[in-house]
Order: structure tokens, then sequence, then C-alpha cells
């Protein structure tokens, strides 16, 4: 697989809140979009970078669990965790220093192992795929518009168009114990995935996106910081990330220290 992770202050605001991270030889990648004022937004999503980075790490090096009652995967378990113990930390951080009160973030992992992916998410950052030349939009924003446009009271151009189209109904931070959302997809040799703060997606609409990600260059930085480019000369009106992940064969599914160590000795 191929990683690209580029983020950028954008032309209005003052200071950058987004953090991204990945991690090549894990299959790693992630993107947080902070809130709460300059020293908040920022701190807590680069705890919530930080942490997952760190949890996921030591899931996959330790060797993954099995899954849940749910169906779900033992590395998609190990996501929603990572991700969960990224609110308690910011949660934490913000109870016991008065400075970054109200902080908080929201986030999109995903996980490459095998022929699969584990995406978990809180909040409007978002998860594409550019798949065959058709673009899908794999995660669900958790924002008062998108539930107003599934109750038929806006269209999605309408939303788009909308003051209040970015006020997040969840968020890392906020509360101790947070509502991930997670889900799995079959990623298939030639898949380009992107992960991006809304930053990027509010001054881009889809077809731009998926014409830029369709571009044959194999140099996946340079397409990144095109959409950074492009979001930019449309306003750059908020802090814009953007990981891209190219699927290039499936992901060797890592293995334990007790299992590389067992066939070392055999």
């Amino acid at each position: 697989m191929a990683i690209a992770a580029t983020t950028d202050t954008g032309r209005k605001r003052s200071h950058n809140e987004d953090n991204v991270g990945d991690d090549i030889d894990r299959g790693i990648a992630i993107v947080a979009d902070g809130m709460g004022g300059h020293k908040g937004g920022a701190t807590a999503s680069q705890l919530a970078v930080d942490t997952a980075l760190q949890r996921l790490a030591q899931g996959l090096d330790s060797g993954v669990g099995d899954g849940d009652a749910s169906g779900f995967s033992g590395e998609s378990v190990l996501v929603r965790e990572a991700v969960e113990q990224s609110n308690r930390v910011i949660h934490d951080k913000a109870a016991q220093s008065p400075q970054y009160e109200g902080m908080g973030t929201t986030v999109v992992a995903a996980v490459f192992y095998e022929d699969q992916l584990s995406l978990a998410h809180v909040g409007d950052a978002r998860a594409y795929r550019l798949r065959d030349g058709r673009l899908e939009q794999l995660t669900r924003d958790h924002t008062l518009m998108q539930e107003l446009i599934e109750r038929g009271f806006y269209t999605p151009e309408e939303a788009r168009e909308s003051l209040n189209r970015n006020v997040v109904t969840r968020a890392l931070g906020i509360e101790r114990e947070v509502q991930v959302d997670l889900q799995e997809d079959l990623a298939l040799p030639g898949d380009l995935y992107l992960l991006c703060s809304d930053g990027l997606n509010d001054m881009l609409d889809d077809d731009t996106i998926r014409l830029t990600l369709a571009d044959v260059s194999d140099n996946l930085t340079d397409v990144a910081n095109s959409l950074i480019e492009q979001a930019n000369e449309n306003g750059g009106q908020d802090n814009v990330s953007a990981v891209l992940v190219r699927v290039l064969h499936p992901v060797t599914k890592r293995r334990s220290w007790l299992r590389r160590f067992v066939d070392w000795l055999q």
C-alpha cells in the first residue's frame, strides 16, 4: 500500500486545529479535526491521533484478539477501542486543565489488513473510496444537518449552502463515553481511499474530488496537495486535511511476537 498525508491551515483561519497520522507498516491512517479554540482544538486533535496510533500499534504488534458478538473482526474491535481510548484521554485532559475546557475533536481512523478495511469515525470527518472510477462516501456525518436531510427537511444541495451544516452531534472529548460508528470494507488492489476533514469536502463537491483522485499520477503526495490547493482556491474557509491510501496488493496481516517466535524456532 501507499500513503500520503497532508494538512493545511486554509485561507481564513490563523492556526491549524487539524492533525493527521499514518503508519504504513501497520496499515493505519487517521484524520482528526479539533474544536474549542486554538490551544484546545489543536490539543484535542493531536491527542486523538497520538493516542489512537499508540493503541493500534500496541494491539497489532501484540496480536489482535477475537471479534465481537456483532460479527466485527478483531481489527475492527481494536480500532473502535483506540478511538474510545482517545475520547477518554481528551475528556480527562479537559477535566484536569481549565484552559482546555470544552475542547473536542472529530476523527476518522482506518486500519488496513489482508484484503480488509476496518473504519471507525466520530463527527463529520469523512472516508471516501474510489473504485473503478466511482467515488463512494463510506461514512455518515454525525451532524444536525445530516439528520435534517434524512428527515426530508433539506436536500443535500440545500445543505451545502447552510451556515449550520457543520454542527456536529458527536465528538471526542465532550463526554467520557462516546458512540463510535464502525464499519468494514473489502479493500481491493487499485482502490484509493481518502480520509479528510470537513474543510476539504465543504470546499469541493464529490465530482471534483472524484476527478482529482482519478488522476493517473502514481505520486499520492501530488494528488493530496492538489486537493488541498483546490479547497483553498475555492475559499479555504477552514483547516483542510487529507490522507490518501492506495491499495497495491492485499496487506499482510501482522503476527504477534509470540507467533513470530514460534515460527523462528521451527
